[in-house]
């Protein structure tokens, strides 16, 4: 789970990976380039209802805070706790152990209105390291 094959993006750069109607989110590399050094992420509360595009959480870094939206609508099953005590891993590993939550999705048609990779890329925004 440490690149962005088979990603889906919204335009605010988060990305999406879909396993069956399991969610699960991150920023892309462009976006924790632009965030750079985070110091602190707000986690979702699990069972919260969420929408496509409604704010989720909030990522702080030394610049400033930055708010993430969800790519998916429905229910966060689980959020990575271990960006409590590293934070940074949003940096190290945006594809991988920085991931930020799951979501049980309540709609997966939402899925056709989020960006491939090749789309992403298109709008000058790399994904990959």
């Amino acid at each position: 789970m440490s690149d962005s094959t088979g990603l889906r993006y919204l335009e605010t750069h988060e990305w999406v990976r879909l396993e069956g109607k399991i969610a699960t989110v991150g920023i892309s590399d462009h976006a924790q380039k632009e965030i750079s050094d985070v110091v602190f992420v707000e986690l979702p509360k699990p069972d919260r209802t969420v929408k496509q595009k409604e704010s989720v959480l909030v990522i702080e870094s030394v610049k400033a805070a930055f708010d993430i939206y969800a790519p998916m609508s429905g229910k966060v099953i689980r959020v990575n706790e271990t960006l409590k005590t590293k934070p940074d891993l949003v940096n190290r590993s945006p594809y991988g152990e920085g991931w930020l939550f799951q979501v049980e999705c309540s709609d997966l048609k939402e899925a056709e209105a989020l960006m491939d990779e090749s789309r992403y890329k298109s709008l000058g925004h790399a994904a990959g390291h």
